[in-house]
């Protein structure tokens, strides 16, 4: 974000409208990328915060290496612990990240 500032204020003292443009336009990508990776590595820390990141309004059963809960639409989905990190069952990770 600094850089994004530095390169903004010395194209817009130059009067690089476009080169102000895209710099912005990707500042806010990289923001929103970078907050979607901080919220995804939050909602996998913990159960109750798996458990809210997934939409769950009922906890039907828990052990301490999975759960089954039910979304408000009805439908139940089952959660599972994977190497310390809660997933939805079926979704694990698959060694890209």
């Amino acid at each position: 974000m600094v850089a994004a500032d530095v390169i903004w204020r010395l194209a817009i003292r130059n009067e690089h409208f476009l080169i102000v443009v895209v710099t912005i336009i990707a500042a806010f990508i990289i923001n929103i990328v970078v907050a979607q990776v901080f919220i995804v590595q939050s909602a996998h820390s913990s159960f109750d915060n798996y458990y809210k990141f997934r939409g769950c309004s009922e906890l039907i059963s828990r052990s301490d290496d999975s759960a089954t809960c039910k979304l408000p639409s009805g439908e139940t989905i089952k959660i599972v612990k994977y190497q310390n990190k809660w997933y939805l069952d079926g979704d694990l990770p698959n060694g890209w990240f």
